[in-house]
């Protein structure tokens, strides 16, 4: 990598490139100097670097505002072209709905109107343009209110601009600014406050009107503006390099910025309030809110930051963690490494957690956010370890008030975490547990978490890290391997254990699977039933496959052919189901992988999987087990990726069904115009064109033509796979909320006292925490995502006081949500069919509640 290079991409950090100093000011001028120098000569690369290290390390645009604006000294055209193409991205960005393009964009641009490049008077178009399609976004007779996602996305990026340039903007154009500010006050005011239930990761119980008057981020957003504007623009977490400049810069041209429009809104949805909720769903996919809040540590812990601070470091962690999402270490390396003049250890977990449980869904794998906080913990080990428990601490305290989907996110995420560090953690601070029910929260959620620690090493090792606690032994998973019907040194049925043995000489022998089902069909059912040959077989094989998971996919493929004759319909299927999981009742982690190759195989439906899973033994686990969920998840997740790749497989083939007509256009324009080319020859009209050209262009026409065809007939047979598999969805989904609504239904009725009200407080205790004078194990939760009064104690002296009945129910309904939430978009393609038979008014309304919560729609 060139010097100049190294040195934008490197500028404000302590590094060898600026002599390990960290001074701003020298690094600008070094930069500066380096790239005059080379300006001539490697001006575009220059231009594009400049731009991609900007969009890429959005914490240093303050610094590469105040380069470009010294090179706008020497050189006025280079500065042009640097507005120029930040217009053009902004403008690029807008048309597809790239929120982090035009979120980096405009703080861009209003970084170069602090360094006198970019005129003010751009800046507040650029803010009145946002503006004015928001506000008309919002209104109700000209507008579209389904898309006040986009509305609220784009005030949004105005108002976060205004810490890196509103002091500026003040200064120089302060009646332009009150007007922008005035124009945003007047949108807060008519906009709908967007409050969803179905996207808090606290549960609340109450639907108060105090709920419902709490702020919303961007209020929020503009509460902390409005006190950044009564503190004359003074931002302590916001670079000002450009104000060591200001001589020179003030001599500088300032360039006009390129108009921008909006693009235009979809237009509104018919009076069907189904139309409505699909287009809010659609915005707010495109439109995402960036960060819920976790406000898991109390505010004394905020290092004396300003409310604009928070909002500032927020900006740059989740900048950094969105930028570098496949540099983990590099991610770590600037987390740690902010241009702010203060601690941010606990800001910084705080805002990590929160996208570790961001819903819908986070945006990138929760394993992501796994490795960084790993490495941040080897990173400060000194301080963000102690942070990161006693953040643990918090959320297990409202374990109980926690998102279904969250709380299964932590648990992965706390037995990784354990995994990489030597399994260390106080259990014996946890050992009350036993003390509760075997359903209360706290207690399932530290026996998941001891589940997933055997799955991640093994079992002695898992119990030896609880040593401190020995009595948790309890809550750790069955020890020991498969559980075989027929094992010989058992005992068991003689003529089962003789079939079974033959059956195994025959594997053992390679005979084939037809030859095995002649053997069934002759020898086995007739003699002892359909129900008999399928237990012996199906514990055989799975036997035979135990040994690995290699072994497993080995016999499914090998032998699948005899488990699909012996189950061919859902009832056998759900028999085959129950087979699994007696084998494999010591390992849920097993039990899963066995379904999901089965299904795989189209050994067994997603229907069949759905009625096992709402089978009664497995109802009866809901409240204390995830294995049942975790099975569900993977049927409905193997059904929703099938139709995703169908379809991306379908736009690809549309592409090339386009290029292919296009190419067949072209070759046939060229055969026909070298036909039409006649000349007289003995007074008779000849083809003037060359015979072995003719026969080229001929075949390359017919080579093309049929590449056309091949291409529309996969891309109709993909279009059927795709009917087929959205047929199968839809079933899938009226089943999965039928049995949903069944199974909820009498219990709701004996319940809904206890699963409508809080969870009691059963009293306090003292306080455990990492460090006694450090953390404090309280949570403040944000207002926009809970209750902050509500709390669970983790005394030993407490009983948990939640009814085994109602915490079914209060478990059950979490997972209606979470799955409605989960896989919204493909469930908004069969609402109405789902309303004709499962969503009507008989069903129980804490049903449709959770339901309607998870799909973000109004009741």
């Amino acid at each position: 990598m060139s010097s100049w290079r190294n040195l934008l991409l490197r500028i404000g950090d302590k590094c060898p490139e600026y002599g390990g100093n960290s001074d701003f000011k020298e690094h600008i001028e070094t930069c500066n100097g380096i790239l005059l120098r080379e300006l001539e000569h490697s001006g575009d690369d220059i231009l594009e670097f400049l731009l991609q290290c900007a969009e890429q390390l959005p914490h240093k645009i303050p610094l590469y505002g105040a380069v470009v604006g010294l090179l706008n000294l020497e050189s006025e055209d280079f500065a042009r072209k640097v507005v120029d193409a930040t217009q053009t991205s902004l403008q690029e960005a807008l048309d597809l709905g790239d929120c982090n393009g035009i979120r980096i964009s405009m703080r861009f641009l209003t970084v170069l109107m602090c360094s006198k490049v970019l005129q003010p008077g751009s800046v507040v178009e650029v803010f009145e343009t946002l503006l004015s399609s928001a506000a008309t976004t919002v209104d109700e007779e000209a507008g579209n209110p389904s898309w006040q996602p986009r509305a609220d996305f784009y005030i949004t990026c105005i108002l976060s601009c205004l810490p890196w340039g509103g002091a500026d903007l003040f200064e120089q154009v302060p009646e332009e600014l009150d007007r922008v500010l005035v124009g945003v006050e007047a949108y807060l005011s008519i906009r709908r406050r967007a409050y969803d239930v179905g996207l808090t990761v606290f549960e609340s119980d109450e639907e108060s009107d105090k709920v419902h008057a709490e702020k919303d981020f961007l209020e929020d957003l503009w509460d902390r503006i409005q006190v950044l504007s009564n503190n004359e623009w003074k931002v302590d977490s916001v670079p000002k390099p450009h104000l060591s400049f200001e001589a020179q810069l003030v001599a500088g041209k300032s360039h006009a910025f390129g108009p921008i429009c909006c693009p235009e809104q979809p237009d509104p949805p018919s009076i069907s309030g189904i139309a409505s909720g699909k287009q809010k769903h659609e915005a707010e996919l495109k439109y995402p809110q960036r960060l819920r809040r976790l406000n898991i540590f109390p505010a004394s812990k905020a290092e004396n930051m300003q409310p604009i601070d928070r909002f500032v470091v927020e900006e740059y962690l989740l900048d950094v963690l969105f930028f570098f999402n496949g540099c983990r270490k590099e991610c770590a390396l600037y987390m740690v490494g902010l241009p702010v003049p203060f601690r941010y250890e606990y800001l910084m977990a705080e805002t990590i957690f929160s996208q570790l449980l961001l819903l819908p869904q986070p945006p990138f794998r929760p394993i992501y956010y796994t490795l960084v906080i790993i490495d941040l913990c080897k990173a400060l080990p000194g301080a963000f370890p102690a942070v990161v428990a006693g953040a643990v601490r918090a959320l297990f305290e409202k374990i109980a008030d926690l998102d279904m989907e969250c709380r299964t996110r932590l648990i992965l995420w706390f037995s990784h975490h354990l995994a990489n560090f030597q399994f260390i953690w106080p259990w014996e601070e946890w050992a009350h547990v036993l003390d509760l029910p075997r359903w209360a929260p706290q207690r399932v959620f530290v026996q998941e978490v001891l589940e997933r620690e055997v799955r991640l090493s093994y079992w002695d090792k898992v119990k030896q890290s609880i040593e401190n606690a020995p009595a948790l032994e309890e809550l750790l998973p069955p020890k020991g391997g498969p559980t075989f019907k027929y094992s010989a040194e058992d005992g068991g049925e003689s003529t089962e254990l003789t079939l079974s043995t033959e059956l195994n000489s025959m594997v053992k022998g390679r005979k084939t699977a037809r030859e095995i089902i002649s053997w069934v069909e002759e020898n086995v059912i007739p003699l002892h039933g359909s129900i008999v040959a399928l237990e012996v077989v199906i514990q055989t094989l799975l036997d035979i496959g135990s040994k690995s998971f290699t072994h497993l996919i080995t016999v499914l493929e090998r032998y699948g052919q005899v488990i699909a004759k012996l189950c061919p319909d859902q009832d056998k299927q759900v028999q085959l189901i129950h087979e699994v999981s007696l084998f494999w009742k010591n390992s849920a982690q097993m039990t899963a992988i066995a379904l999901d190759r089965m299904m795989g195989y189209r050994l067994v439906s997603n229907l069949a999987i759905v009625n096992w899973v709402f089978s009664p033994t497995n109802i009866e686990q809901f409240h204390v087990s995830d294995c049942p969920w975790e099975i569900l998840t993977n049927t409905v997740n193997k059904t929703y990726n099938r139709i995703s790749d169908l379809r991306k497989e379908i736009l690809s083939l549309e592409k090339a069904v386009l290029s292919t007509e296009d190419s067949a256009a072209k070759a046939k324009a060229e055969l026909e115009a070298a036909e039409s080319k006649l000349e007289i020859v003995d007074g008779e009209p000849v083809h003037s064109e060359n015979p072995g050209r003719l026969k080229r262009l001929k075949a390359h026409a017919d080579r093309v033509k049929e590449e056309e065809i091949n291409a529309r007939d996969s891309l109709e047979a993909k279009e059927a796979l795709l009917a087929r598999a959205r047929d199968d969805s839809e079933a899938l989904f009226i089943s999965l909320y039928k049995n949903f609504a069944h199974v909820l239904m009498e219990r709701l009725v004996h319940a809904s006292a206890d699963v409508e009200v809080d969870v009691p407080q059963p009293g306090s205790t003292d306080a455990m925490a990492v460090e006694s004078d450090e953390l404090l194990p309280t949570m403040d939760v944000d207002k926009e995502n809970g209750n902050p009064e509500r709390s669970e104690s983790n005394g030993t002296s407490n009983v948990y006081k939640i009814g085994e009945q109602a915490q079914w129910c209060r478990t059950t309904l979490g997972y209606v949500k979470a799955f409605s939430r989960e896989y919204a978009a493909e469930i908004w393609t069969h609402i109405e069919k789902l309303d004709a038979e499962v969503f009507v008014e008989e069903m129980h309304p804490l049903f449709r509640k959770a339901v309607f919560a998870g799909l973000g729609r109004q009741i």
